[in-house]
């Protein structure tokens, strides 16, 4: 069976988080949300606080090598949080360098410029962080899904059927050896 690891802390768009989630479910892998801290987190929709989802592992308990592929939701609050905290960007780093499918949508891609991940790659994002992915060297597209190598990208919770269709396709292709950090 897959195992899937969603990164997420506070401040996740609901969304982004609980649509791929269910759809990767629904596929028959095991998914489970890794963050910075046991217990709960708390999304965020329409602009509040919204429903806390259980926290499955800490990133202390686990490793890239434990799962099959990596999926990062958005919202503002969540990556810049993420973004500092070293041991979140050495597991998303594992993904790349392990050959994995990862997948990240909305602002989830500033945690892949802390990464140093994004450079020479294709991919898309919320348009408020289009510039800080092509000043980090990313080769940035307008478009509802990117595919590169086992990285799939959207732009934002309108692109989620394109994003969670092409995020499933890449995990059953599995690993890519053109996918790398």
């Amino acid at each position: 069976m897959k195992r899937i690891a969603i990164l997420a802390t506070n401040g996740f768009e609901e969304s982004e988080l609980k649509s791929p989630k269910e759809a990767m479910e629904k596929e028959g892998f095991n998914v489970e949300i890794v963050s910075l801290e046991a217990g709960e987190i708390k999304g965020w929709a329409d602009g509040n606080w919204s429903n806390s989802y259980k926290v499955d592992k800490t990133l202390d308990q686990v490793s890239a090598t434990d799962y099959n592929a990596l999926m990062l939701p958005g919202g503002v609050i969540n990556p810049d949080l993420l973004r500092r905290n070293e041991d979140a960007l050495v597991f998303v780093r594992d993904f790349f360098k392990q050959e994995k499918p990862v997948a990240a949508i909305c602002h989830a891609p500033q945690i892949l410029i802390s990464a140093d991940v994004v450079k020479g790659r294709k991919l898309t994002s919320f348009n408020s962080i289009k510039d800080d992915l092509i000043n980090a060297g990313a080769n940035w597209v307008d478009q509802e899904v990117v595919v590169d190598q086992g990285f799939v990208t959207s732009r934002n919770p309108n692109d989620l059927p394109a994003f969670n269709d092409k995020l499933i396709e890449e995990i059953k292709e599995g690993k890519h050896e053109e996918q790398h950090a």
